[in-house]
C-alpha cells in the first residue's frame, strides 16, 4: 500500500499521520521511469542464443506468418544452426570484462545518467530503471519491482525513435501483459515515437558534426542506415519507412546539407520476403563502385550501439564496401549515453509525465509536512 495525494506520512515512520499505530510501514508514493530496449542474449553460447532468438523470433509482432507455419521453420531449421553465427557475432563485439553485450552496457549507461538528471530534477519523487523486451532484466520483473517499491504511475519509454509495430508497439505489448499479472496495476503512460523530435535532430547533428571534424577528409556521402522492415508490413500501416525519411530529411535540413547529401539505406534483412530499400549492404557498394572512395556510415534508429551496428555495419557492411573498390569507410556511433541525448530522453520524459511530475513538488510537499 502507498500514500494517496491527500495522505500525509509522517517523517521518519513511514506511517500515515491518521494510521493506527500498529498501521504496516508504507512507501511513499512514486513516478516509476522505465526506459525499454530491443534485448540481449545473456551469453554467447548455443543455448543463450537460443533462448534469446526462441523468445525474439516467436513474437507475432515480429514474425507476422502463422504461427502452424512459422514455428516448424523456425524450431527444426533456424534455431538449429542461426545461434552459432549469432553468437560468433556476439563474441566479436563482447564486453567480456562485464561479460555481457554493449547494448546492456550502454543502456545500463544511458539509465544510470538519466536517473541522476531527473533525481536532480525531481528530487525523491521518481524511480528511473530500464528494461529489455527480450531477455533480461525483462519488462515483467521490473514493472513489478516497480510496483512493489510504490511506483502507483509509470512512464514507459521505448528507445525506438521510428515508430513500428515490430518495436514499438511489441514493447508496450510486454508492458501491458506485465500489468495484467498485478492486482494493484500501476497507470501506464506510454512514450510515442521521437523520429522528428528537436532534441533528437539536434543530438544527431552534433554527432555527426563531432565525426566530420575528426576526419582528415571530407567523406563525399553520408550514409543513414536504418534497421529494415519487411515491405509488406508498410503497405499494411506502418509508419515506419515515413519516419525514417523524415528524420534523414529534417536532419539533412538541420545540417545545412543539400537534399540527397544524405542518402537512406535499410540493413539486416531476414528471410525470404522483399524487404524496404534501397539494401544498406548493396548500397555502399554502389556508392564504391560509383566512385565514392571515402563514405561515413551512421544508424540513426538505434538509440544504443549493438550487434547490428558493431558486427553488421562495422564488418559486414564495412567490408562490402571495401571490396567494391571504396578506400575509407567511417561509422559515427549511435547517440548512446551522449548528454544530448541524455537531456533529449529526459525532456521528452517531462513532457510525458505532465500532471504527474512538476518541478519543485518535492520541496513543496516536504515544507507541508
Amino acid at each position: 500500500m502507498t500514500e494517496t495525494a491527500t495522505d500525509t506520512i509522517l517523517p521518519g515512520s513511514g506511517r500515515l499521520a491518521h494510521a493506527p499505530k500498529d498501521h504496516p510501514p508504507l512507501k511513499r508514493a512514486r513516478v516509476g521511469i522505465l526506459i525499454a530496449n530491443l534485448g540481449t542474449p545473456d551469453g554467447t553460447d548455443y543455448w543463450s542464443m537460443r533462448r534469446y532468438l526462441d523468445e525474439f523470433l516467436s513474437d507475432r509482432r515480429v514474425i507476422e506468418w502463422s504461427p502452424w507455419k512459422w514455428q516448424p521453420i523456425l524450431k527444426l531449421f533456424v534455431l538449429t544452426k542461426r545461434p552459432f553465427s549469432s553468437g560468433e557475432a556476439y563474441r566479436g563485439i563482447w564486453n567480456n570484462e562485464l561479460d555481457e553485450s554493449p547494448l546492456m552496457t550502454t543502456t545500463r549507461a544511458q539509465c544510470d545518467k538519466l536517473r541522476a538528471v531527473m533525481e536532480a530534477r525531481f528530487p525523491g519523487e521518481v524511480m528511473v530503471d530500464f528494461c529489455m523486451r527480450y531477455g533480461n532484466p525483462s519488462t515483467e520483473s521490473v514493472i513489478k519491482r516497480m510496483a512493489d517499491q510504490g511506483c502507483e504511475r509509470i512512464v514507459f519509454f521505448p528507445l525506438y525513435p521510428q515508430y513500428a509495430a515490430a518495436t514499438t508497439a511489441t514493447a508496450n505489448d510486454q508492458a501491458f501483459r506485465a500489468l495484467m499479472k498485478l492486482r494493484w496495476q500501476p497507470a501506464l503512460r506510454t512514450v510515442p515515437a521521437y523520429h522528428d523530435h528537436p532534441l533528437y535532430i539536434e543530438a544527431l547533428a552534433q554527432s555527426v558534426e563531432r565525426a566530420y571534424a575528426g576526419f582528415e577528409e571530407r567523406p563525399t556521402a553520408l550514409v543513414a542506415s536504418y534497421h529494415g522492415l519487411p515491405k509488406s508490413y508498410f503497405e499494411k500501416g506502418d509508419p515506419y519507412h515515413c519516419h525514417c525519411q523524415k528524420t534523414s530529411r529534417l536532419m539533412t535540413e538541420r545540417l545545412g546539407w543539400e537534399k540527397g547529401d544524405v542518402h537512406t539505406t535499410f540493413q539486416s534483412r531476414f528471410g525470404p520476403e522483399e524487404w524496404l530499400q534501397p539494401y544498406t549492404v548493396e548500397y555502399v557498394a554502389k556508392l564504391a563502385k560509383e566512385g565514392h572512395e571515402r563514405i561515413a556510415i551512421m544508424a540513426p534508429g538505434f538509440s544504443s550501439d549493438c550487434v547490428e551496428t558493431l558486427e553488421e555495419i562495422n564488418e559486414e557492411i564495412g567490408e562490402a564496401f571495401h571490396e567494391a573498390g571504396g578506400k575509407h569507410f567511417h561509422y559515427i556511433p549511435c547517440l548512446n549515453d551522449d548528454d544530448a541525448h541524455i537531456e533529449m530522453i529526459a525532456s521528452i520524459l517531462e513532457t510525458e509525465a505532465q500532471g504527474w511530475l512538476t518541478r519543485g513538488a518535492a520541496e513543496v510537499r516536504t515544507a507541508a509536512e
